[in-house]
């Protein structure tokens, strides 16, 4: 069994690591132990005790405690921060319980029991092992098991312990809308590293993951300990290094303007469920721990799995908000030819949309552009061969709608404040239950009657005054009610038309993280379309989402200095779709945008489904390299670019490639390059490619 009980605690393992914890002798729960597996339960060390040094740090700061509540002699970041009714604001949590079973799907769990030594507060910990994928899950239930009321501060999911050491480095991305995913390194010094939203979604700024090294890992090798929470909302991530030799990282809900009152018991808040949140550790570098997180999404996260995504038309940049059913038919006869299977109608469709300041939350076709309604289109559409896809906002409201006028306190707002627009729209606040079932009744009627393959759910603003009035609770649970109220009308339609697929969008990639990946099968990673500039933006959101999962558009941007070939080559590294304004290309390219939709249909499901290695890093050098190997190790695809180096084409020579992921010992042949070489020699010899100045090639890879 991945989890078992062993002396003074329990082990989690899976293939190859192990996560060890327990009670020591002053009966706190204490992490011993998160690295390779070990082959007998003694080898684990022992939970320390809980010593006090001197007068000034107490257990509570020196322990290890793998669920720390607020409370005692402790000034280190805690999970728990809680005010009971009688206004005492600390938390005293001792072990009650533990069992080992499994839940209704037959996946097995540990659950722990702690509770407050005074008042009726528990926290349940729940862990997975994930063995197949060598990750650990975790996440935490707080419940008020009482009749008075408990204010809950701050509830994270977990705090994950590193080996003590003080040489530590941590990974994370950062950016902004059109340059999302940029990679940092940096090292932890005593003191705290702070990394969150505050902006109602994940965030273009930050994402919830991280990964941490002695300093010393690189793509290959070394020891990397990783992992990211499965949360849409505003989240927090403190990376803590004390002056003890002790580095945590603690992850979870943001405690920013964050208030949750647990009601009393049997009330229907008297729990809160905390995001979960999955980790990992290896020895085999950034690499390995990226190669986890894709397999994981892929086999247990996505909604439709293990499914190849096809080649889809967008039709945003051809016709913008001038949709109508003439113009769309004439670009999907033209996508048709080019083989492309999916065809996606954009903004502009529904009622009253001219421009971006009318028409939000009136979902239904705008009777001028589409008389007979969306039906004779879509007919189509799927006559040609294409599926038939459709751009939503439904979060979203302009005040210039019939939805809003009819309901203008379902926004989120201040009574007393102005409503802020940002383009020209405001936010509905999904956490009102009418609201709710208002946007699962509208989009469930528009999905019934039309043969919709495929939705692009996007939201294009961040939150500005934060109110609910009326809220049945503390007002400052806003920011989780409207995640799980997203989740419900999501999750809802996802039940009703299981067949459909749907992308998460916002603005790019500020929705994109493990808890939408439940709901959605896709993420459209940037609204930056720049092929020279994705390479970077992929580059980052590879850290911890797979290929599959990353739509990648072919559009117009920079067609002056970027041949059509670099741009289909950077976007057949994701989810292959077009955005060009079809109207535009000429016939010979077309013939070739046909001819490189054809050469990624036959390397699809490499790329799409198979193992990732960045050989060389579009975010480093000019000079870039990423392969894709498929899970049988018999076939691979290495794409390679070049953008801008200084100096003449002729004096530059580009370094080799070292290709991975092959078995050594078996016979390749790489297109372009004359005999088979076994696997070891492609690996440690290399080769090499000649490109200028914004250049590309794809090289396909072939067992012998």
């Amino acid at each position: 069994m991945s989890i078992r009980q062993i002396a003074d605690g329990w082990a989690l393992e899976t293939k190859s690591t192990a996560y060890v914890f327990g009670l020591n002798s002053g009966g706190m729960l204490i992490h011993r132990y998160w690295g390779a597996r070990l082959p007998g339960e003694n080898d684990y060390p022992p939970a320390p005790s809980s010593a006090i040094w001197l007068s000034f740090n107490g257990p509570g700061q020196l322990a290890r405690e793998e669920y720390p509540a607020w409370g005692g002699q402790s000034f280190v970041e805690p999970c728990l921060k809680a005010t009971f009714s009688t206004g005492v604001r600390d938390v005293v949590l001792n072990f009650e319980s533990a069992t080992i079973g499994e839940n209704r799907d037959g996946v097995q769990e540990l659950r722990l029991r702690l509770s407050d030594k005074h008042y009726p507060l528990v926290v349940d910990l729940f862990y997975r092992a994930h063995e197949e994928y060598d990750l650990i899950e975790r996440w935490a239930v707080v419940t008020n098991l009482g009749t008075e009321p408990i204010l809950l501060e701050r509830a994270w999911s977990c705090l994950w312990h590193l080996p003590l050491d003080n040489r530590y480095r941590l990974s994370h991305v950062s950016g902004r809308c059109l340059n999302e995913m940029q990679l940092h390194r940096e090292s932890l010094a005593p003191g705290k590293k702070v990394i969150e939203s505050r902006r109602l979604t994940t965030s273009h700024h930050a994402k919830p993951w991280f990964a941490v090294d002695r300093g010393n890992a690189d793509e290959e090798s070394g020891e990397v300990w990783f992992g990211t929470l499965a949360w849409s909302g505003n989240w927090k991530l403190v990376a803590e290094t004390t002056d003890f030799g002790s580095t945590r990282i603690g992850i979870g809900v943001n405690d920013w303007d964050f208030a949750w009152r647990l009601d009393s018991k049997g009330g229907a808040s008297s729990s809160l469920v905390l995001p979960a949140c999955v980790a990992g550790w290896t020895e085999g570098g950034f690499g390995a721990a990226s190669r986890a997180l894709h397999d994981y999404v892929r086999g247990e996260l996505l909604p439709h799995r293990p499914a190849l995504h096809p080649v889809l038309y967008n039709s945003w940049e051809a016709t913008y908000y001038d949709v109508d059913a003439p113009s769309q038919t004439k670009l999907a006869t033209i996508a048709a030819g080019m083989g492309v299977e999916l065809f996606v109608v954009d903004d502009g469709w529904f009622q009253g949309r001219k421009t971006d300041n009318a028409g939000l939350g009136d979902w239904r076709p705008d009777e001028r552009k589409f008389p007979q309604g969306l039906g004779p289109l879509i007919q189509k559409v799927n006559a040609l061969g294409m599926g038939f896809g459709l751009w939503v906002e439904p979060e979203m409201v302009n005040p210039d709608s019939d939805l809003y006028r009819a309901h203008p306190d379902w926004v989120i707002h201040f009574p007393t404040r102005a409503r802020t627009e940002g383009r020209n729209q405001l936010i509905l606040n999904c956490a009102r239950l009418d609201v709710q079932e208002h946007l699962i009744a509208t989009l469930d009627k528009l999905l019934s009657e039309n043969n919709i393959a495929f939705i692009k759910w996007d939201m294009n603003r961040n939150v500005s005054e934060p109110g609910w009035p009326g809220a049945p609770g503390d007002p400052r649970e806003l920011w989780v009610r409207y995640v799980q109220g997203l989740y419900r009308i999501w999750g809802t339609l996802r039940e009703r038309h299981p067949t459909v697929t749907w992308q998460s969008c916002a603005g790019g990639d500020a929705r994109a993280d493990f808890g939408i990946l439940r709901l959605a099968d896709q993420i459209w990673p940037s609204d930056n379309t720049l092929a020279d500039s994705r390479l970077a933006i992929q580059e980052g959101f590879s850290q911890f989402f797979p290929a599959n999962v990353m739509e990648a558009w072919v559009t117009d941007a920079a067609r002056e200095r970027l041949s059509l070939e670099f741009r289909f080559h950077v976007s057949m590294c994701g989810a292959l779709g077009v955005g060009c304004d079809l109207n535009k290309l000429s016939a010979e390219e077309l013939r070739q945008a046909a001819q490189l939709i054809a050469m990624y249909k036959e390397i699809r499901p490499i790329v799409q489904l198979g193992h990732q290695y960045r050989l060389r890093s579009a975010q480093q050098s000019p000079f870039s390299a990423v392969q894709y190997v498929s899970s049988d190790c018999s076939a691979g695809v290495l794409f390679a670019f070049r953008t801008h180096i200084a100096g003449y084409d002729s004096t530059v020579t580009l370094p080799a490639l070292f290709l991975r992921g092959l078995q050594t010992d078996w016979l390749y042949e790489v297109e372009g390059f004359s005999g088979a070489r076994s696997g070891a020699a492609w690996m440690r010899v290399g080769l090499r490619i000649e490109l200028k100045d914004f250049q590309s090639t794809i090289r396909r890879i072939h067992r012998v």
